[in-house]
């Protein structure tokens, strides 16, 4: 079973990367951070010093459309921050 979902590109996780060695990774509800740690040090290579998840909740949403006001919500997903050992780095663009 693959934990991993796909990579947290944005601005924040890019700076955190850069800065401080962090890569945050959407993930599957019921992984433990063992399983994302095996995870990660299986699929990119690197040795992963900690593991920090977190629930992010759902936003309300809202839309004006012809027929009305259409309201809903994002999906809540699991969220990891994975700190891997200093001098190492996660590339996601070399499939490209």
């Amino acid at each position: 079973m693959n934990v991993l979902i796909k990579p947290i590109i944005t601005e924040k996780a890019t700076e955190d990367a850069e800065v401080r060695n962090r890569y945050a990774f959407m993930v599957t509800k019921d992984a433990n951070k063992l399983q994302i740690k095996d995870a990660v040090e299986a699929f990119y290579g690197v040795n992963v010093e900690a593991v920090r998840t977190m629930i992010v909740a759902p936003k309300p949403k809202s839309r004006y459309t012809k027929s009305g006001i259409i309201s809903g919500k994002t999906a809540p997903y699991k969220k990891a921050v994975v700190e891997v050992r200093s001098g190492e780095t996660i590339d996601f663009f070399n499939n490209i």
